[in-house]
């Protein structure tokens, strides 16, 4: 799993979601023990349901690819 790899998977498959309702992603680290920080950018990184979001839409988007991933966070 590398930097591409997962930038490919957040524009294909979360970006256009979370950028439905103004939103955003942007992928801040991936850290030897497989995991993933991101900060969530525009009307999520403000919306009462962001953890929702991180886990359930990005952590769970990018783990279905990537299995080795650990868990995703807000960084």
């Amino acid at each position: 799993m590398d930097r591409a790899a997962v930038e490919k998977i957040l524009n294909d498959r979360v970006r256009p979601r979370l950028a439905a309702d103004g939103g955003g992603v942007e992928l801040l680290d991936i850290r030897d023990d497989n995991t993933v920080v991101v900060k969530l950018t525009g009307a999520c990184g403000c919306c009462p349901f962001s953890l929702m979001t991180l886990k359930a839409g990005v952590e769970a988007e990018l783990k279905r690819e990537f299995p080795e991933i650990k868990e995703v966070i807000a960084g």
